[in-house]
């Protein structure tokens, strides 16, 4: 049985937790950022509350998930990889590229399995999509653009530590949801960007300090403090081999919750995927289109292997999720799934973010 331990106590790390769970492993313990808060969860998880790193690697645990604040990534990941365990850590990876190079290195020098939860592969009806690519249906791509819109900061009173640049990172929207549309589109597509253009803005110039649950009601109440980091991100690329595409990234676009969208234009055929329409993929031709739906009977192996609901009942991201998990757990027991997102996609998800803020610096193409 997989030993679990998990460091963080918000949001997500409940996520990890129940798709740790529903994978036959057992959570030992967590780590939050105070002892206090530590015994707290611990308490409501019924699991040991440690009161350091060096105590959590030092335990018997085989796999350490990492959910905390995006500037305790690197510390936590490389700690655990060190003392040979395996880990799943949450994106960004690292806050700068020397930061995701240093904690990819130490994946490689530990030969321990270390995953980023791009948990959009997961769906179904990607992988149908993904795989009627790779069978030609589409032709060559002509065109790739979309966008990952949500509504959670919204509200000038809405305040999280992600909006701390100091916490999260000098990018917030574009590192946080960006970086999954990014991942999905070149993932899906084959293609990889090559070069970009870029600006961002900032709604509110100043927010709220302190911190509030993301995506939960209400506002924080202290002081206002400057915003450092964007709400919104607009870009234009070109892949390696030459073709065009664009995206737009907002957390403040008013009734979108989390609404990653992409449309991929071929020479044959287009593909469009909507993540709050999660079972249904769009197919175009010039003759007409069609809705595929979910269903395991697909003819696409990989596609069918997550479809773990009968057609019509809706399967989303927590299912997602623990087809993740499940697959990073299955990758350590020596086994070699198919789309596992490693520590080199998290990388390179960093490479993209430091050249969508390098341009929107210089105000010009940036290569990534």
């Amino acid at each position: 049985m997989i030993k679990t331990a998990i460091v963080g106590t918000g949001m997500i790390a409940g996520v990890h937790r129940r798709a740790a769970l529903l994978n036959g492993a057992t959570v030992t313990g967590v780590l939050g950022s105070r002892p206090e808060r530590s015994g707290q969860v611990a308490a409501e998880w019924g699991v040991r509350a440690f009161r350091s790193c060096q105590e959590l690697v030092e335990s018997d645990v085989d796999v350490v998930h990492v959910c905390s604040p995006n500037a305790t990534h690197a510390e936590y990941a490389i700690a655990a990889l060190e003392a040979g365990k395996h880990v799943v850590c949450e994106k960004p990876l690292g806050l700068t590229v020397e930061e995701a190079e240093r904690m990819l290195a130490a994946a490689r020098d530990s030969g321990r399995v270390a995953t980023v939860p791009f948990v959009y592969r997961f769906h179904p009806v990607v992988r149908e999509i993904r795989a009627r690519r790779i069978a030609g249906e589409f032709g060559d791509w002509n065109l790739l653009h979309g966008s990952y819109l949500q509504d959670w900061l919204l509200s000038p009173d809405a305040a999280n530590w992600r909006v701390d640049a100091a916490a999260g990172g000098r990018s917030r929207a574009f590192a946080d949801v960006g970086s999954h549309w990014c991942d999905l589109v070149e993932w899906v597509s084959g293609e990889r960007l090559a070069e970009l253009t870029a600006t961002t803005s900032i709604a509110y110039p100043e927010r709220p300090t302190g911190s509030v649950a993301a995506f939960a009601q209400g506002g924080a109440t202290g002081p206002l403090a400057p915003v450092g980091t964007e709400d919104s991100a607009l870009l234009l690329f070109r892949t390696e081999r030459g073709v065009s595409g664009s995206a737009t990234i907002s957390q403040v676009a008013a009734g979108r919750k989390n609404r990653l969208w992409f449309e991929l234009d071929g020479s044959l055929g287009s593909a469009v995927f909507d993540q709050e329409q999660p079972e249904q993929a769009w197919l175009g031709r010039e003759s007409g289109s069609q809705l595929v739906v979910r269903d395991p009977r697909t003819p696409y192996p990989d596609a069918a292997r997550l479809s773990s609901l009968p057609a019509g009942h809706a399967q989303g991201y927590a299912q997602c999720f623990e087809s993740f998990v499940a697959d990073t757990y299955a990758a350590m027991r020596g086994e070699e799934p198919e789309g596992l997102p490693t520590f080199a996609d998290g990388l390179r998800s960093v490479r993209i973010v430091d050249a969508v803020l390098r341009s929107a610096k210089s105000r010009r193409w940036e290569d990534v």
